[in-house]
């Protein structure tokens, strides 16, 4: 390593993984690409993954085991390397808007508005857009399968873990600001932390404003004071997911999204009050 500016040291990283992955693909690997915030910028040492995609010619019976062994190897490397998160998918699932491999519909959205090429061919002209519908139902999933479950919940209740990890702090505060966020633009653009922090703060009627701000300041490397932190989640927390869940319902609603998606948000919204 041979750079100490945060951003930079992870662009290094991903370069490396880059060659990893062309190694362990050969040209079967038609490109690599950095996605998230070291695409668009707003990288956090404190709580930025290091986003890649790659890109295939089709997918293979050995292709996963090659992605999550050269993964594996390259997060035994330090501790910025475990920070690595890899997408993958072949070309022709991407121009048809399908997932065969490990790709989630916002990061193929992601790939298209802000990917930067690493190795290989430019493709992203090619990759399908997924639909504001699409992109909804994927962060409402994830939503269920990730905050919602009673381990979670319990933790919004008791803090324990989100005074003391950076990560989870600032994700979990910061989820439904990105969920609420990306629900104002149709058009079906990728949103980014900085944005969906700005448009909440902006928000005459939102809650938790403060403990948005905090989040922000973690992010950027203020550090996280369990004294400073744990009266603000209190106040600050439930309030901030019930407003994301209400606004959430009513999405899913007007886009006739499945009955029982709905019905795990009404069932959320009853265990957080």
């Amino acid at each position: 390593m041979t750079t100490t500016e945060p951003a930079a040291a992870a662009r290094e990283i991903a370069a490396e993984a880059a060659r990893a992955y062309q190694e362990a693909l050969g040209e079967r690997l038609i490109g690599a690409y950095v996605l998230g915030s070291l695409s668009y910028g707003g990288y956090s040492a404190a709580a930025s993954d290091i986003d890649l995609a790659l890109v295939l010619t089709e997918i293979g019976d050995g292709d996963r085991s090659a992605v999550e062994s050269t993964t594996a190897a390259l997060q035994e490397r330090s501790p910025l390397h475990r920070k690595l998160s890899v997408f993958w998918a072949s070309l022709p699932a991407l121009r048809e808007g399908r997932d065969d491999g490990r790709f989630p519909a916002l990061d193929r959205l992601q790939l298209a508005d802000d990917g930067r090429v690493l190795a290989g061919s430019d493709v992203r002209a090619e990759i399908a857009r997924p639909s504001a519908a699409e992109l909804l139902l994927e962060s409402a999933g994830f939503a269920i399968a990730v905050l919602a479950t009673d381990e979670v919940t319990a933790e919004f209740r008791t803090p324990k873990r989100l005074l003391v990890d950076k990560v989870w702090f600032t994700k979990a505060v910061l989820f439904p600001v990105r969920f609420l966020y990306s629900g104002t633009t149709p058009t079906g653009r990728a949103a980014n932390n900085d944005e969906a922090i700005d448009w909440y703060l902006g928000l005459a009627d939102a809650p938790a404003a403060s403990l948005v701000r905090l989040a922000r300041e973690v992010r950027a490397g203020h550090p996280l004071e369990p004294a400073e932190v744990e009266p603000e989640l209190a106040a600050g927390l439930v309030p901030l997911y019930r407003y994301y869940i209400e606004a959430e319902t009513r999405r899913l609603r007007e886009t006739g999204a499945p009955e029982d998606l709905v019905d795990a948000f009404t069932d959320w919204d009853k265990r957080l009050s």
